[in-house]
């Protein structure tokens, strides 16, 4: 197993032990994201420690802890499972696809783009999206009338050399146009400009974006379990 095949499996875990340890919250044996940046959540291992450990790092009731492992997550005592479901994890190849390019149209988003950016999410659903999840890194859009039609970004570093490409999502009154494949190809071109391999995440039966993904130069790595767990009190 590669340096990047151990990251990229326990991807979570590393991203919160490694370059992007200064979100995380909690000790050795669990951890968890910073809720304003999203919902993510690592165990070290299946121990009654990191599972004491998970719970008091939990909130109240509802306090939703998502989980991306290899596989099904075990709920410790107080937690109880209240989602699942089979993600296909693609990681572009090594060396750069021919049209991965800046694109002239790509606006990089600031803190002025902040409600455009928000309400695109909560209306397309691309991912957990929370008060600073457009932080994560630089996020890309393309206008249409002075209106964000469509944007994407970055979120989880989880090891030297790899970047996930996410919150890729466009208005439906602009789907269909390509955008999104251009926002995508810009991140990955800027990803490789500073040294990352691009990867990213889909639904297991999301066929459509399987398929862009590829003809992006993604190629299927494994797939990956995603277990919501919540307090069970």
């Amino acid at each position: 197993m590669t340096a990047i095949d151990a990251c990229l499996d326990r991807q979570v875990w590393h991203m919160l032990t490694g370059r992007q340890a200064h979100l995380a919250l909690g000790g050795a044996a669990a951890k968890r994201l910073d809720p304003r940046y999203g919902p993510f959540a690592a165990l070290r291992d299946g121990g009654e420690e990191a599972g004491r450990a998970l719970r008091a790092l939990a909130g109240e009731a509802g306090d939703a802890l998502w989980f991306v492992e290899p596989e099904p997550v075990a709920p410790p005592p107080g937690f109880a499972v209240t989602r699942s479901a089979a993600l296909l994890q693609m990681i572009a190849g090594e060396r750069p696809a021919s049209d991965e390019a800046d694109d002239p149209e790509a606006v990089l988003l600031g803190e002025g783009h902040a409600a455009a950016m928000t309400e695109l999410a909560l209306a397309t659903r691309p991912g957990p999206w929370a008060e600073l999840t457009r932080c994560y890194g630089p996020f890309y859009g393309i206008f249409r009338e002075g209106r964000l039609a469509a944007m994407a970004g970055e979120r989880m570093l989880p090891g030297p050399g790899v970047a996930e490409v996410s919150g890729v999502c466009t208005w439906p009154e602009f789907q269909g146009q390509g955008l999104g494949g251009r926002l995508i190809r810009h991140v990955m071109a800027s990803f490789r400009a500073r040294g990352d391999r691009p990867y990213l995440h889909t639904y297991a039966d999301n066929t459509t974006a399987i398929a862009l993904y590829r003809k992006l130069g993604f190629r299927e790595r494994r797939t990956m379990i995603l277990t919501v767990l919540e307090p069970t009190k």
